[in-house]
């Protein structure tokens, strides 16, 4: 595996780049509303997006101005106001938040001040300023917090107020691919100790074996899930989990979140367009139960987190792991649906220069991934620069998902990203591929 250039000044320039390639999409996100909209809370399971938003500048503050620049905090008052593990997501409402202009003003004085510190402190000697890890760090925290918005962008009510291009259509040879590829089994080498802004999670490499299994080509469409849904998934208790099963009766399941009935068909609402359920697409906005639920339906299950990523990055002809399913170059929109370029999944079949060795497409980008993981530490693990980022979410509450989503923007998604969630979560951008054991020879 290569890993990008660490000369200084590319470096400062990538940061940069990083910065404001988020920044840009944080304005988008919340310049198309209203004040009224930007303080409202579209979802009890969401912040308000201003909250966002001046949590997104207190962050930056907090890491690039005071602990790098060593410069003097702004708004020290506010820190416990903008802290998420103070705050429960359904209280931030009722917080002395700042006004929408005076969060905008706010987030601007800080990103002008960020970028004077990037200018002047080296970019080594400390594991924080090593390949400027602090900045493409709050790069990415924006970036997760714009995926965030967008999620509550789905969740409210109203005409639509965002919109982007179509994603391209399926590849000409997606009909005739095969429904799955076999993974030889043996190790391959899992995470990363080379990747500059890996995160604490995704490391250190490590050598992990995996017995052979089958893997979905592409990613469970939703013409394959309505057939669950037509076949009475929901209604019988054999194909889940008893948490997942009661959540189903608890809470009246029949469908995919966004999903309803009408006339003979289906409809889905989408940032604030209805229309009808695509069958081509992945299906998106269920939980892991649901997922578990159709591969037990469908005979099959969740990959585990370490057969995903064997498939995303081992390459058997060299033996060796790569970044990405294609290679150690950066994500091209002709490879990976990322970065909010579109506002939906491509169809199943699409990016075919965004296939792995083994032909398996969509690995990247369209749709967060479940896997049948608890998310766990890597041996080694060391909690960097804080435990709250990944040690207190490890253990058997959280399931991971990998391979990022069409919300997802390419500086906070690799062959090595790893994202959790509870498994009842629906409002993410979730999908999922199904997997089965290989008959042994």
């Amino acid at each position: 595996m290569t890993v990008p250039e660490l000369d200084p000044a590319v470096l400062r320039r990538r940061a940069a780049d990083a910065l404001r390639t988020a920044r840009a999409r944080t304005h988008a996100l919340t310049g198309c509303v209203d004040g009224r909209e930007l303080t409202a809370q579209h979802s009890p399971l969401m912040s308000p997006l201003v909250w966002d938003l001046a949590h997104i500048g207190n962050q930056e503050e907090q890491w690039l101005l005071r602990t790098v620049g060593g410069r003097e905090a702004l708004r020290p008052e506010i820190d416990s106001v903008y802290d998420a593990f103070e705050h429960p997501r359904a209280e931030r409402p009722r917080l002395p938040l700042l006004a929408p202009e005076e969060a905008r003003g706010y987030v601007a004085d800080v990103r002008d001040r960020v970028l004077d510190v990037l200018e002047r402190v080296p970019l080594a000697g400390a594991p924080l300023l090593e390949a400027g890890f602090a900045f493409g760090m709050i790069a990415q925290h924006e970036q997760q917090h714009d995926e965030t918005m967008l999620i509550t962008h789905q969740l409210r009510r109203g005409p639509a107020v965002l919109s982007a291009p179509e994603p391209p259509g399926a590849a000409p040879d997606a009909a005739s691919l095969p429904a799955e590829v076999l993974v030889e089994g043996g190790p391959f080498t899992m995470g990363t100790s080379a990747e500059p802004w890996a995160l604490d999670n995704e490391r250190p490499a490590h050598t992990r074996f995996v017995p052979a299994y089958f893997l979905d080509t592409l990613p469970v469409s939703n013409g394959a899930y309505l057939r669950f849904v037509e076949d009475g998934g929901y209604a019988d208790a054999r194909w889940w989990r008893p948490a997942g099963w009661e959540q189903v009766r608890r809470h009246g399941l029949g469908a995919p979140l966004f999903w309803r009935r009408e006339g003979g068909g289906w409809v889905r609402r989408r940032f604030g367009v209805e229309e009808p359920v695509p069958l081509d697409e992945p299906v998106l906005h269920v939980s892991w139960y649901e997922a578990a639920a159709y591969a037990a339906w469908a005979g099959r299950r969740l990959p585990t987190e370490a057969e995903w990523e064997k498939a995303a990055r081992h390459d058997p002809g060299s033996g060796l792991s790569r970044r990405y399913p294609w290679g150690d170059a950066d994500p091209s929109p002709d490879r990976a649906n990322l970065g909010q370029r579109h506002l939906r999944p491509a169809p199943v079949g699409a990016y075919a220069a965004g296939a792995s060795p083994l032909g398996v497409r969509q690995l990247i980008g369209d749709v967060w991934e479940w896997t049948s993981s608890d998310f766990l530490p890597y041996p080694g693990f060391r909690a960097f620069p804080y435990r709250e980022y990944s040690e207190v979410f490890f253990g058997e509450a959280h399931k991971v998902l990998r391979g990022g989503s069409f919300a997802v923007d390419p500086v906070a998604c690799r062959g090595t990203f790893r994202n959790w969630d509870l498994p009842v979560r629906r409002q993410i951008f979730a999908g999922f591929r199904t997997a089965r054991d290989a008959e042994p020879s």
